[in-house]
């Protein structure tokens, strides 16, 4: 809210220096919203920065014209200034080798839930919304595979590895004792059939919440310097570039993130240029010398 207050400020001292009255404000046009934008620009402002401004004007005449203080909002025909599209952040894999040892020197239950995290979130290609979803029924760790219900209740089978497999029983080794600590929560884990047992717990037996899984890694995160600034959908996005690398099809990655649409799916992946390279010179049949 603070943030809309200086943007709506940021405009009101624009109108005074164009020299228009503070409290008529059927002077307001397209013309002038416009041209704040434009002076946002030219000051080099973020486009989301200046999309933000935009909104918060269109909101105060969206209510001015409700009060009957303006015949139209003048903002609503401005076009939103488009946000520039950024490459998500990905890790190489020496980076994950790091984060995921990372765990390594937390003493207690803990140092095993937080490697059986990280190691299912790399293996699996989850949200961390999914993630905290998990329980223990929807794993098979025989099988090295689990159910998640996505974005628009989307159920999919997600294959898991061996390390994640070995950090998920490690865990589970310690779970009940964790469990146990959840006193006054016992309630929202009810004794129906199926009981719901989550998978990664809080230190007082809870559910673990999203937030917390950002907290946890940005803890191993500032451990291990060399992947300053990765977040948990980073995990993600390694999870799908290297699949890529490594020969997998954008389809097959497609299904194992649960995406509705390929064109998310080419966003979550990068390929650096040597590796486009070795793809031409191996698949061309003109490529020779290149």
């Amino acid at each position: 809210m603070r943030a809309y207050g200086r943007d709506l400020a940021a405009f009101a001292e624009f109108r005074t220096a164009s020299g228009s009255s503070d409290q008529n404000l059927h002077d307001i046009d397209p013309l002038l919203v416009r041209s704040f934008v434009a002076s946002l620009n030219q000051r080099r402002l973020a486009r989301r920065t200046q999309g933000r401004h935009l909104s918060a004007l269109r909101g105060l005449f969206r209510y001015a014209c409700l009060m009957g203080r303006m015949q139209s909002n003048p903002a609503e025909s401005v076009p939103t200034p488009k946000v520039e599209k950024t490459l998500p952040r990905h890790l190489r894999p020496g980076e994950i080798e790091a984060l995921l040892e990372a765990p390594a020197g937390r003493e207690g239950p803990l140092g095993p839930r937080d490697r059986a995290l990280l190691e299912l979130l790399y293996a699996s290609g989850l949200r961390v919304g999914e993630l905290v979803a998990l329980n223990w029924r929807d794993i098979d760790l025989g099988a090295r595979v689990l159910r998640v219900v996505g974005k628009g209740d989307r159920e999919r089978m997600t294959p898991f590895g061996e390390p994640a497999e070995k950090a998920l029983r490690q865990w589970l080794g310690a779970w009940e004792d964790v469990f146990r600590r959840r006193g006054s929560d016992e309630a929202e884990y009810p004794q129906a059939e199926g009981h719901l047992e989550p998978v990664f717990l809080n230190r007082n037996g809870g559910r673990l919440s999203a937030r917390s899984v950002r907290r946890i890694i940005d803890r191993y995160v500032e451990e291990t310097a060399q992947v300053a600034g990765a977040h948990p959908h980073a995990l993600r996005h390694s999870f799908a570039t290297h699949l890529l690398e490594s020969g997998a099809d954008l389809r097959s990655i497609q299904e194992l993130l649960g995406h509705a649409s390929l064109s998310t799916t080419q966003r979550y992946t990068h390929v650096d240029t040597g590796r486009l390279l070795q793809v031409y010179r191996e698949s061309h049949p003109r490529a020779k010398g290149v």
